[in-house]
C-alpha cells in the first residue's frame, strides 16, 4: 500500500474539471492507499497574503470535498495550519535550501512575472513548504499536475540532501502518482483550453441552475458545419466533450449525427447540455449546502484529521530533531 499525500487549494470553488480530473481518483484511492489530503491554507498566503475571509474559503472547500466523496474515516483529511509540525519541518528544511535553486524554479519565475509587487519569501520557499507537507508523512506517491512536477523534483532533492548531510537514509523520495488511466480533461465554455477558475470558463459544483443555464447558453460556438461529416471545430468539440460526461450517450449520439448531416441547432444542444449539467450538479450542490451548514460535523472532521495527521507528523519531526542533533538537557 502506498502512502499518498496531496494538497487541496483553500481558495475557489470546485468545478467540473476538478471533479472529473483528480477528485474522482482521490475518492477511489482513499480506499486503496494510506492517503493524506490537506487543505493548503498556508500556501494560499504566498499569493494572497491578506485574504478577505480565509476561514469561510476553507470551510467552503472542505464542504465541497466532503460532498464529493472524500471520507474522513478512510483518509486523513486535515487543515495544513492545524499541524504545527509542518511549520517546524519547513523551517529545518529551509536551512539547507539555497536561494539560487529556489529562484530558478519555473513556478517562482511565473509568479514573479504575474505579480511583481508581491515577491515575498514565502513565494520563494514555496517548494520547501511543499516538500515539508509531503515528506513529513513519508509519502511514496504524490498526485501532481504538469505545473507542479518541478516542485516535486525539488522535494526529492531536499529529501536526498537531508539524507546525505546527516548520513542517514531517513526520507524516501516520493514519485508522481499514476492513476492508471487517462484523466478526463474537461474543457471550458470559452471555446479553447481547459476549464478553470482563473479563466472564468467553469461550471461549479455548488452553482445554481439559473447561473448554469446562463453560462452554457453563452458558450462559444461557430457558424455551423459547412459540409457533411466534417470534423467539429474546437468550440463544438468542447461542447460534445462536456455532453459525453453528463448526457445520456444515446442523446449525445443524436446530436453528433445532426452535426454530421448539418442539421444541428446549437441552441437546442446548449439547452440540453445545461439541463444535463444541472441534473448532475444538483445533488452535489445540495450536499455542499447541507454539510456547510453543519458546523458541528465540520469541527469533528477537522479535529479527527488534525489528530491523525499530527501523530504521523510529530513522529517525523521528533526523529528529524534527533538526527540533526537537538537533544534535551
Amino acid at each position: 500500500m502506498e502512502t499518498v499525500v496531496s494538497g487541496i487549494r483553500s481558495t475557489g470553488n470546485l468545478h467540473l474539471g476538478n471533479y472529473f480530473g483528480a477528485l474522482k481518483n482521490f475518492v477511489k484511492m482513499q480506499h486503496e492507499h494510506n492517503c493524506f489530503f490537506f487543505i493548503a491554507d498556508y500556501h494560499s498566503l504566498t499569493t494572497h497574503p491578506t485574504p478577505g475571509n480565509l476561514h469561510e474559503s476553507v470551510k467552503q472547500v472542505l464542504a465541497e470535498y466532503l460532498a464529493s466523496g472524500l471520507d474522513p474515516e478512510a483518509a486523513t483529511l486535515y487543515l495544513q495550519s492545524d499541524v504545527r509540525e509542518i511549520s517546524e519541518l519547513y523551517l529545518l528544511l529551509n536551512m539547507n535550501a539555497y536561494v539560487g535553486e529556489l529562484e530558478r524554479t519555473t513556478s517562482f519565475k511565473d509568479k514573479v512575472r504575474k505579480n511583481p509587487e508581491n515577491v515575498n519569501a514565502g513565494l520563494l520557499t514555496y517548494p520547501v513548504l511543499m516538500a515539508a507537507d509531503i515528506i513529513i508523512h513519508h509519502a511514496t506517491k504524490v498526485p501532481v499536475g504538469k505545473d507542479q512536477e518541478q516542485n516535486l523534483e525539488m522535494t526529492r532533492k531536499f529529501a536526498r540532501r537531508f539524507n546525505t548531510m546527516y548520513k542517514r537514509e531517513y526520507f524516501r523520495e516520493p514519485q508522481p502518482f499514476n492513476f492508471g488511466e487517462a484523466l478526463v480533461k474537461i474543457p471550458g465554455l470559452d471555446g479553447t483550453g481547459k476549464m478553470g477558475k482563473s479563466e472564468g470558463n467553469g461550471i461549479y459544483l455548488s452553482e445554481d441552475p439559473k447561473s448554469i443555464r446562463k453560462k452554457v447558453m453563452r458558450a462559444v460556438t461557430d457558424s455551423g458545419p459547412q459540409e457533411s461529416n466534417q470534423t467539429p471545430t474546437e468550440p463544438i468539440q468542447n461542447l460534445f466533450t462536456l455532453m459525453d460526461v453528463v448526457t445520456d450517450p444515446k442523446i449525445v449520439e443524436q446530436y453528433k449525427l445532426a452535426y454530421a448531416d448539418c442539421s444541428i441547432r446549437y441552441g437546442d444542444m446548449k439547452k440540453q447540455l445545461a439541463e444535463d449539467i444541472i441534473n448532475f450538479t444538483t445533488p452535489f450542490r445540495e450536499r455542499i449546502e447541507s454539510i456547510r451548514s453543519d458546523d458541528a460535523y465540520l469541527r469533528k472532521v477537522v479535529k479527527i484529521g488534525a489528530e491523525k495527521a499530527t501523530i504521523s507528523a510529530a513522529k517525523t519531526v521528533k526523529e528529524v530533531r534527533e538526527i540533526i542533533g537537538f537533544k534535551p538537557f
